[in-house]
Parts: C-alpha cells; sequence; structure tokens
C-alpha cells in the first residue's frame, strides 16, 4: 500500500488495475453494482485516489471472505469507508489461515511420533487427521462472513415504544444461560447472571436491537400470531437461540444456580470431564466435538498456542475443585510441575462444554 501513501495521488484505472493487481474490467464491474464511484476529468476518465482505493480495498476483503457482490453493496451502501474494520478482518481471517496451517503441522507431527514409537492409528484418528489436516475447504467461510456483519457499525432507529412489552420476560439459551429481559420506560434491558448490571440494547429495526459495547446483535422471532417465543443472539460469527419461559422457571433456575454456589455444588463429572481436556490439550489429540460450536471453533484456531504453553507446564499432579462461579462454571485450582492454574468450566444441559478459562497463579 506504500504506493498510496500520498492521499493527493490520483491513478487512471489502468494505473490502479495495474498497480493493485486487477483488470480495469473488474474495476468498471465494481461501479455498475454501485461499489465504487471514481471522479472524473472534464473529458470523463475515472480517477482513483485514497478514498477510491480504500473502498476498493474493502470491497476486495468482502470478497476474499466469500460474500457475492450484490451481497457487498448491501453492506456498503450508503456507509463511509471503513478501512481499518476490512484491515482487522482481513488480519483475523490471515491469522485463521496461519493458526490452522499450525494446527495441521501439530497433529501431524503427534501422529508421526506416535508412528515412529510403533503405535498404529486407529481408523477413526485417521479420520479425524485427514478431516483437520485437509487444506480444501474455503479460507473465508460462513462464520467469517457473520463476523464481519455483526462487527459493523450501526445505528439506532426510532421505534414505538409499544412495541416493546411484547419482548419483555425471560428466556434460556441452549447453553443453558437465562436471560432477563426488562422495560425501562422507553428502553430494552438485557442480563444474564454472569453481567453485574442490566445492559441497554439500543434498536436497528421493530424486532433487532444491538449492544453499544459489543459488536452483539439480537434478533426477536415475530410469529404470525401469539406472543414473542424466542430470540437470536449474534456474537463472534456464530448464533445461539434462547426461548421464552415463565417466570416459575426462571425463578427456578435461578434458585438452583444460587444454591449451588452457596453450597459449592460441581455439576456432575465436570472435575473427569476437565481432566481429560486438560489431558487432550496436552497431547494435542483434541475431540473438538466436546464443546460448543463456537468454543471448538476458537480452541481449533488457538490450538498451537495452547500445545506450546502446555509444553512447559510439566505433568499434572493435582485438581482441587474451589467452587461455583456467576455464571454457573465450576472452579478449579489445577496444579502442575511447573504452574500453578485456576480453570473454569461451564457445560450445557446436552454435556458440551460451553465454556473454559485457565490462568496463572502465584
Amino acid at each position: 500500500m506504500s504506493d498510496f501513501s500520498r492521499k493527493d495521488e490520483l491513478l487512471t484505472a489502468a494505473e490502479c488495475a495495474a498497480r493493485i493487481g486487477l483488470t480495469v474490467r473488474a474495476l468498471r464491474v465494481y461501479e455498475r453494482h454501485g461499489l465504487l464511484a471514481p471522479r472524473r476529468t472534464e473529458k470523463g476518465w475515472r480517477l482513483y485516489g485514497a478514498v477510491e482505493i480504500a473502498r476498493l480495498h474493502e470491497i476486495l476483503a468482502l470478497k476474499q471472505l466469500g460474500l457475492s457482490l450484490a451481497r457487498i453493496a448491501q453492506l456498503l451502501e450508503d456507509r463511509a469507508n471503513d478501512l481499518d474494520r476490512a484491515l482487522a478482518m482481513q488480519e483475523m481471517s490471515l491469522l485463521a489461515m496461519k493458526r490452522a496451517t499450525e494446527r495441521g503441522l501439530a497433529l501431524v507431527a503427534v501422529a508421526r511420533n506416535r508412528l515412529a514409537a510403533g503405535e498404529a492409528l486407529s481408523v477413526t484418528e485417521l479420520v479425524n487427521l485427514a478431516k483437520e489436516t485437509q487444506m480444501t475447504e474455503p479460507l473465508f467461510d460462513a462464520i467469517a462472513q457473520r463476523r464481519y456483519e455483526q462487527a459493523r457499525p450501526r445505528k439506532a432507529v426510532p421505534i414505538d415504544p409499544a412495541l416493546l412489552g411484547r419482548y419483555v420476560g425471560h428466556y434460556k439459551s441452549d447453553f443453558g444461560v437465562v436471560w432477563d429481559v426488562t422495560r425501562r420506560e422507553d428502553k430494552l434491558f438485557f442480563k444474564n447472571p454472569g453481567w453485574p448490571v442490566a445492559t441497554e440494547a439500543l434498536p436497528e429495526s421493530d424486532h433487532q436491537f444491538f449492544f453499544s459495547r459489543w459488536p452483539t446483535q439480537v434478533s426477536f422471532h415475530l410469529p404470525p400470531d401469539g406472543p414473542v417465543d424466542r430470540f437470536t443472539l449474534h456474537h463472534g460469527g456464530f448464533e445461539s437461540l434462547a426461548y421464552r419461559i415463565d417466570a416459575a422457571e426462571a425463578e427456578k433456575e435461578a434458585a438452583i444456580l444460587a444454591s449451588r454456589i452457596k453450597n459449592k455444588t460441581p455439576n456432575p463429572g465436570s472435575e473427569q470431564i476437565l481432566r481429560r481436556t486438560i489431558a487432550s490439550l496436552q497431547s494435542g489429540d483434541v475431540d473438538f466435538g466436546q464443546f460448543i460450536e463456537s468454543l471448538s471453533s476458537h480452541l481449533k484456531w488457538a490450538l498451537p498456542a495452547i500445545l506450546e504453553e502446555f509444553s512447559v507446564k510439566g505433568a499434572l499432579r493435582e485438581i482441587a475443585f474451589r467452587g461455583v462461579g456467576k455464571m454457573g462454571g465450576d472452579v478449579y485450582d489445577v496444579k502442575f510441575d511447573n504452574e500453578n492454574t485456576e480453570w473454569r468450566i461451564g457445560l450445557a444441559p446436552d454435556g458440551k462444554i460451553r465454556f473454559l478459562f485457565w490462568r496463572s497463579m502465584p
């Protein structure tokens, strides 16, 4: 991009295409779709400056995510250039490619070491190895597309305050998290057990809301008849459903969580699950199916760094249950030969791990 460092430099269509590695025809196609609006000379020649090239970079970044030109036009319509956001998404995608390559190399190394030690790989292990190391999948998939869409700037729009009442109530997510949706005057607020205070959600349509503090949105489902029965939470490139529950069930869920926290009651089997998970992170032979989709995706991306981190922790020495966190996760003190750590593990109703955190301790 150093060729375009001078903000007052203007390039012809041919110069712009040549420097970036496109064709003039491609520039014309983007213009016909309303994606680019180059400046014109008195004779009608198209000119491209810093503003146009920044927009072009956004277009190319979104194309790499796999979006169609029509979809790109929708995303960019009536919006100023946001080159930093496009670059951030490109950086994230390139890092994902790097992590995927490193993960594949790590898995291959583990398999080769086992073969060198005279061990045989089972059919299941071979299938998993082929699945995790094959390089034919598109790099920029639906997750990356949704992540870009969720991260775009949003503006609140006025809606009829009378509509807010239909959204008020309690909802329980697929992962067991209970949400309280309340109304204060003409504003809608959300809260779950992990949030210290309720957070306002701003309207972007009569049934879609967003949080100004995070790239997170909520879409309520409007059935043709009857009350609103669920909403979709959009965050991190993923979507999850939360279904309406009555006040009695919400109170029951809150009482169960409060009792677990007060009496320090772990989820059944959580220590065994944690032991298996730690062992798999130490060996690199991770069953990603034991995690919810978003956590599985993150761990796949971060696995090379995790393997490097665990290589210096040493052998597992001791696991001791300490209590229950506000989100219902079990808290454990975990001692390795070379490090003391704290772990938090949360389980979904189906037994999958919905969150997993660890940190070093003195």
